[in-house]
Parts: C-alpha cells; sequence; structure tokens
C-alpha cells in the first residue's frame, strides 16, 4: 500500500470513528499511529515518531496565551459582563423595529472584545436575551437564531481564540491577525443587524408571534449606560491596545486581560472561592482540550507529511488547472462540510497545514487568509448536525420546546450572511488588510 492510498484511507477512517462516536483526538491519534506504522513498517518507529510529534506539538512559551485568555473569558462571564453588555445594548437599540434582536447582536460584538471564545457568548446570551426575546413577542425560532448567529462574533473580532491557534499554526502576528479581524467582525454585525430590521420591517410574522407584539426597549440614563459599557471598553483597550501599541506581547496581554477580569469580578462581589475554583478547573478542562486537539492533529500532520499526500494534491490541482480562486473556494466548501462533524480547533489544524503548501506558490497573504478561515469556520459552528453553538444554546436553554432542529433552522439565514461575508472578503481582501496593511 502506497504513502497515498494510506492517508486517503485514514481520511476515511478518521471519519467513520468520529460518526461512531469516539472522541476526535482519540481517533486522530489511532489512525496517525497506524497509519505511520504501515507506511514505516515497524511500530517501534512509528511510536517514537508521534511521541516526538506529541512533545513538540504544545512546548512552544506561546502556547500559554490559550489558559490565559480562556480564564479572561470565564472571568468575564461572571462578572456578568455580558449581561451589562446586553442591557446598554437594549436601551440604545431597543426602540427600532426589531430593536431587542439588534441589542443583542451588538451586546454580542462588545462581549466578544473581552471573550474571544463564542460558547461563552452563546451560553450568556441564551439565559439573557432568549427569555426576554420570548416574552416580548419574539418568536422562539428567532430569538435563538440571533443568539447563534450572533455568538461566532467572538471568533472574529479580537481577541479571538481561533486567530491565536492560526497564527501559531502559521507563524503569523497574533496582534496583526486581531487587527485584521476587526473590520469583518464589524462588518458583520452589522450585516446582521440590517437583516433583523428589514425582517421586522417587511416580513415581521417571520419575527414576531404576532405583527403588534414588537415592544420598545427599555430606557436608560445616559450615565447608566456608560457605567455599564465602561469596564468592557477599558478592558478590551487594554488587551488590544496593548498588543498593537507593542507594550505587550499577546501571551502577556492574556495574563494582563485575565487580571484585569479577576478584579472586576472581585469588585463586583460576583466571585467566591469555590466559584475561583469551578472557574480554574473549567479553564483546565477548556485548555487540556484544546491542546489534546492540537497535539493530535499535529500527529496526524506527521503522518500526511511522510505519506505524501500533499505532493499528489499539488500535482491534481496544478493539472486541473484550478486556478488560486478555484483552490480558495474548495478550502473553504471543506471546511463548512467539515464543520457538520468537528470543532472549529480541529477543522482548523486539519486544514490549515494541509493546505498552506498547496497555496504558497501563490504567495498569499497570510494574515488575510487567516481571516478567510476563521469566517469559513464560524459557519462550520452553525452547520448541522455538530453546529457546536447549536449544541451549547440548547443544553444552556433546557427547554423542551424549542429543539435542536429550531435552533438551526433559525441560524440558517445568519450562516447564509456570513457566506456572503466569505465570497466578499476573498474577491475584495482589502475587507481583511486594510487596518493591517
Amino acid at each position: 500500500m502506497t504513502g497515498t492510498e494510506v492517508a486517503g484511507f485514514s481520511i476515511l477512517a478518521i471519519l467513520v470513528l468520529i460518526y461512531s462516536g469516539l472522541h476526535v483526538p482519540v481517533a486522530f491519534c489511532l489512525v496517525s499511529l497506524i497509519g505511520v506504522w504501515v507506511i514505516k513498517g515497524s511500530f517501534a518507529q512509528a511510536s517514537a515518531l508521534l511521541g516526538m510529534a506529541a512533545s513538540d506539538a504544545v512546548s512552544s512559551y506561546d502556547f500559554g496565551v490559550i489558559p490565559l485568555f480562556v480564564l479572561m473569558g470565564l472571568l468575564v462571564s461572571v462578572a456578568d459582563l455580558g449581561r451589562d453588555a446586553f442591557l446598554a445594548a437594549n436601551a440604545l437599540l431597543g426602540r427600532l423595529r426589531g430593536g431587542l434582536g439588534v441589542a443583542t447582536v451588538a451586546a454580542n460584538a462588545v462581549f466578544a472584545a473581552v471573550t474571544g471564545v463564542s460558547i461563552a457568548s452563546a451560553a450568556v446570551f441564551t439565559k439573557v436575551a432568549v427569555p426576554e426575546m420570548i416574552t416580548l413577542g419574539y418568536r422562539p425560532r428567532f430569538a435563538v437564531g440571533v443568539v447563534a448567529g450572533s455568538s461566532v462574533l467572538g471568533m472574529l473580532i479580537p481577541p479571538s481564540l481561533l486567530l491565536i491557534i492560526y497564527g501559531l499554526l502559521s507563524q503569523q502576528s497574533i496582534g496583526d491577525l486581531f487587527i485584521a479581524g476587526i473590520v469583518p467582525g464589524l462588518l458583520l454585525s452589522l450585516l446582521f443587524c440590517i437583516y433583523i430590521v428589514f425582517t421586522a420591517t417587511f416580513r415581521p410574522a417571520q419575527m414576531f408571534q404576532s405583527p403588534s407584539s414588537a415592544q420598545p426597549g427599555a430606557g436608560l440614563p445616559l450615565g447608566k449606560i456608560m457605567t455599564l459599557l465602561t469596564p468592557l471598553i477599558v478592558l478590551a483597550g487594554v488587551v488590544i491596545g496593548g498588543i498593537y501599541a507593542g507594550w505587550f506581547t499577546a501571551t502577556e496581554s492574556g495574563a494582563i486581560g485575565a487580571l484585569g477580569a479577576f478584579v472586576l469580578a472581585a469588585m463586583r462581589r460576583k466571585l467566591t472561592w469555590s466559584g475561583l475554583w469551578k472557574v480554574l478547573v473549567e479553564t483546565g478542562q477548556v485548555t487540556v482540550a484544546i491542546l489534546f486537539v492540537i497535539i493530535a492533529a499535529n500527529i496526524y500532520t506527521r503522518l500526511i507529511a511522510i505519506s505524501g499526500l500533499p505532493n499528489v494534491l499539488n500535482e491534481a490541482v496544478v493539472a486541473a488547472q484550478l486556478g488560486f480562486v478555484g483552490l480558495l473556494l474548495i478550502y473553504a466548501f471543506l471546511i463548512v462540510l467539515l464543520g457538520t462533524i468537528l470543532d472549529g480547533v480541529s477543522i482548523m489544524l486539519i486544514m490549515v497545514p494541509m493546505f498552506l503548501p498547496l497555496l504558497a506558490p501563490h504567495n498569499i497573504d497570510l494574515i488575510w487568509f487567516g481571516i478567510v478561515t476563521v469566517v469559513a469556520v464560524e459557519i462550520g459552528l452553525l452547520t448541522p448536525p455538530f453546529g457546536l453553538s447549536a449544541f451549547v444554546i440548547k443544553s444552556t436553554l433546557a427547554d423542551d420546546r424549542i429543539t435542536l432542529g429550531e435552533i438551526f433552522r433559525g441560524a440558517a439565514p445568519f450562516a447564509i450572511i456570513m457566506g456572503a461575508l466569505l465570497l466578499a472578503i476573498i474577491f475584495i481582501p482589502s475587507i481583511a488588510t486594510v487596518l493591517v496593511r
């Protein structure tokens, strides 16, 4: 059996194992071990090679940025800053037609600037926004769809965990990636808001239980709004501004952000000793899960490299005369397709190392390519049957009346909007690079 055949069978084996219920990193490690064993003909050599790959995968100091930003996001959630963002956004935007939906998007955008984890946004705004929207006459499908769609902003608006991982994989500046994510993130938020206002104005039956059920948002004094938003603005400014100004590295920025979130939670008396321990344990669990996936993906990348599959794919691409845009569209399509079975981190760790050698001859801007990758991964977060954001909303809501299918159907328009943005970034790269270049 040739190396290319082994690589082809390995992809099929991984898909079968994952669909059978085996954990993603376990499937990657098992298939990689067997694949290298078959190619090299020696189990000892295969195990030694994969052990070395596991050691090299996360030995860099730069990986310390992952637990720090995860810790910051969890502490921000404990401090109820998501609720504050929603109250402030509702006070400013709630009087619009469909204003509560617009406020949810705006609050998610602000909250994303201090978390970087879409799961946290989905969980927070499921508790805060969905019950209020349903109470005020919004259809449950639309309410959960808005939260699912806008929760993925956490993976694009900096600081973003996916941008951090991409930066580590591609050896690009995490600070530049953060800056590049600002315009696409704000543009996506604006497109979501335009869709909500358009639907509320011209197709109200799709949004409300009855056309007359829309109610204006409650107003708050401007001083109260600024009080709610100031901690978020200061924390986001220090974390992102510090990186951009060159005051500290991305890892140091994560430490500063985690310390600031801890201080905010302590000052608000939201953090007990038991609560702090719970946050630390959850940080460890999330970090270990991510690092385990990184190790597994790194091991699988070694198998792919040994098999010679990248060279075969490169020759096939040249022979097919797909061109740069054609190859990029295939790349984005495969990412969205993998979103049906894998989480965002796993998808990125598989696809980026595999396609970077194929795209290298085109001298692509790797900062722009990172934004393209993250937007495509975001679409996968809303794609059934896996759709991680939809599952988080379902488990957090604990309402049997709202099915998982309803959540996916509600999120579908937002996934389509994200697809349109993805195409725009592919054909107009300056959307992603205007602030960096």
